[in-house]
C-alpha cells in the first residue's frame, strides 16, 4: 500500500504486467489531505508512455494469458478471496479513503463493505449462470446456442469522490467476465485503487490482468480512451470529460460505458409530513440526500422539490438542522461532514452560491467557509452545508451539478407540476418521492425519467440492481446483470449436425 511521503516506495504506483514502477518520466505527484491541505503521500505521475505500457501488458495477458479461459468457478473464487482481503483491511482502507477523499472514516468503512459486497455479488452471478442459452432452430439436426465471452482489454477511468467504490463497480464485473484491464484513478485520489490492485495480486490474479496508471486525465485518460488495442472504455465522471472520452473512443468503435452524474430531485408531498414522525423522517432524509460526503455524490439529492403548503415549516427545520452539522477532519470522532476534495472544488461551490444569490435565491443557512477549529484547520477545504430557498429552474445552481454541500429548494402545488419539475433536467440519474399515498408513489415513480427512483428513502443501492441514468447522465449500466453484460460480447454458435448440399446453385 502507498506509504507516507517519508517513504519513497510510494512513487512506484504504475503497475503493468505484474511489476510496480515509477513513471517513465520520473515525475511524481503529492497527494493532499483536504482537511489541512498538507501532502501525505507521493505517487507516480504517469503519461502516455505509461498508458501504452499498461495497455501492452493487458493486451498480452488477454491474447496469450490464461485468465480469459480460466473456469468460471476459479474466477469467482478469486473474487471472493478479494472480498475477504477487503474485510481484513477494512480499517486501514477506510482511513486511507478518508484522508484521500476527505470523507469521514465511518463513510470510508461503509465504502469498503460495499466494495466487498460487489465482488461477492459478481462471483455469485457468474457461477449461477448456465453454459449458454440454447436457441430452438426448429430442427433436430441443428444445435444453436448463444454464449458470452469477455470483450477484451478494458480501460477503466474512475472519479475522485468514491475512488474505491467506483473502481470496484468496474473491476469486479470486468474480472468476472474474464477481461484484462487498465485502471486510471483520479490523479487526486488514487491511493485506495493502488491498494485494491495490490490485493488483487495477493489474491492470486495472474500478472498482466490488472494494470494501473496514476496520472492526469488529459494525458493518461485520453490515451487509454483512444488506444487502438483497448476494446472497451468505462468512465465515471463529469459530463464534459465524459464527452471527450466518447469522442476519443469513437474512431475505434469501442464499447463505451459512461456514468456522468446527475442533478437529482427529492420530491416531498405534504402528506408525507402529516405526522410528526413522517415530517421528522422526511427532513432527516433530505439532509442525508444533500450533505452525505459534503454533497460530493453523483446521486446527491441536491434539488428539494417540496409541496408549497409545507414548504416554510419544512425548510425552516431543514436549515436549523443543517446548521448543526459538525464539520471537520474525517478522522475525528463526531464529525459528520468532511472537507471538499480540493481548493478548486470549494471555489466552484462558492461561485455557484454567489450566482444563486445574485439570481434571487434566499440563503437560509451556510453559504460560507466555517470558522477554523482544532478539528477544522484553517488550511482545510471546508464549506458549510448550505440551503438556498426560493429557487427556480432559471438558476445555474438548479440546472448544473455543483458537487458541493448545496441544497436548492423549489415548490409545487400539484402532482403534475411536481413531476414536471423533477424531470426538467438534462440529467436523469436518480430521484426520490416522499408520500403516504401508495398509489401516488407508484404513479410518480413510474413517470420520473431517472435511472434509480427511491420511494420514501434516499441513497441506498443494491449490487444486484442496475445503476445508471437517462439523458446526459450517461450510457450503459453498472451493477446487476446488465453491469456484467457491459464487459461481454455475445456470440451465436450455430452447428449443423447433418450437413448436406443445399443445391442453390447448379453444379
Amino acid at each position: 500500500m502507498a506509504s507516507d511521503t517519508d517513504g519513497r516506495q510510494a512513487e512506484q504506483t504504475v503497475h503493468a504486467g505484474g511489476r510496480w514502477s515509477a513513471a517513465a518520466s520520473g515525475a511524481t505527484r503529492d497527494i493532499i489531505d483536504p482537511a489541512d491541505a498538507r501532502p501525505f503521500a507521493v505517487v507516480a505521475e504517469g503519461d502516455e508512455r505509461d498508458a501504452d505500457a499498461a495497455v501492452e501488458a493487458a493486451r498480452r495477458a488477454f491474447d496469450e494469458g490464461t485468465w480469459p479461459g480460466t473456469p468460471v468457478a476459479e474466477r469467482a473464487a478469486l473474487l471472493r478471496r478479494v472480498a475477504d482481503l477487503l474485510v481484513r483491511d477494512r480499517e486501514e482502507l477506510g482511513l486511507l479513503e478518508s484522508r484521500d477523499a476527505g470523507k469521514t472514516v465511518e463513510e470510508g468503512r461503509v465504502d469498503v463493505d460495499c466494495v466487498a459486497d460487489a465482488f461477492r455479488y459478481f462471483a455469485d452471478l457468474v457461477v449461477g449462470e448456465g453454459a449458454g442459452r440454447v436457441v430452438d432452430a426448429g430442427s433436430d439436426t441443428v444445435h444453436s446456442v448463444v454464449v458470452h465471452e469477455p470483450v477484451g482489454v478494458c480501460a477503466l477511468i474512475t472519479p475522485w469522490n468514491y475512488p474505491l467504490l467506483q473502481a470496484s463497480w468496474k473491476i469486479a464485473p470486468a474480472l468476472a467476465a474474464g477481461n484484462t484491464f487498465i485502471v486510471k484513478p483520479s490523479e487526486i485520489t488514487p491511493l485506495t485503487t493502488v491498494a485494491l490492485v495490490e490485493l488483487l495480486a495477493e489474491a492470486g490474479l495472474p500478472d498482466g490482468v490488472a494494470n494501473l496508471v496514476t496520472g492526469p486525465g488529459h494525458s493518461v485518460g485520453a490515451r487509454l480512451a483512444a488506444h487502438p488495442a483497448v476494446d472497451l472504455v468505462s468512465f465515471t465522471g463529469g459530463l464534459v470529460s465524459g464527452t471527450k472520452v466518447a469522442e476519443a473512443a469513437a474512431p475505434g468503435v469501442k464499447k463505451v460505458a459512461l456514468e456522468l452524474g446527475g442533478k437529482n430531485p427529492n420530491v416531498v408531498f405534504a402528506d408525507a409530513c402529516a405526522t410528526e414522525e413522517g415530517f421528522d423522517t422526511a427532513v432527516d432524509q433530505a439532509l442525508n440526500a444533500a450533505f452525505i460526503h459534503s454533497g460530493q455524490v453523483c446521486s446527491a439529492g441536491s434539488r428539494l422539490i417540496v409541496e408549497e403548503s409545507v414548504r416554510e415549516r419544512f425548510v425552516a427545520e431543514l436549515a436549523r438542522r443543517a446548521a448543526l452539522i459538525r464539520l471537520g477532519r474525517g478522522t475525528e470522532d463526531g464529525v459528520k461532514c468532511g472537507p471538499l476534495v480540493s481548493e478548486r472544488q470549494r471555489e466552484r461551490t462558492e461561485e455557484y452560491v454567489a450566482s444563486a444569490l445574485a439570481e434571487g435565491a434566499v440563503l437560509r443557512t451556510g453559504g460560507r467557509r466555517p470558522e477554523p477549529s482544532e478539528a477544522r484547520p484553517a488550511t482545510g477545504y471546508f464549506y458549510e452545508p448550505t440551503v438556498l430557498d426560493r429557487c427556480h429552474r432559471g438558476m445555474r445552481v438548479v440546472r448544473e451539478e455543483v458537487f458541493g454541500p448545496v441544497l436548492t429548494v423549489e415548490t409545487f402545488r400539484t402532482e403534475d407540476e411536481a413531476v414536471a419539475l423533477a424531470n426538467d433536467t438534462e440529467y436523469g440519474l436518480a430521484g426520490a418521492v416522499w408520500t403516504a399515498d401508495a398509489g401516488r408513489a407508484r404513479r410518480v415513480a413510474g413517470r420520473l425519467r431517472h435511472g434509480t427512483v427511491w420511494i420514501n428513502d434516499f441513497h441506498p443501492y443494491l449490487p444486484q440492481a442496475e445503476w445508471g441514468g437517462f439523458g446526459k447522465s450517461g450510457v450503459g449500466r453498472e451493477l446487476g446483470p446488465a453491469g456484467l453484460a457491459e464487459y461481454r460480447e455475445t456470440k451465436h454458435i450455430y452447428q449443423n449436425l447433418a450437413p448436406r448440399p443445399v443445391r442453390w446453385f447448379a453444379g
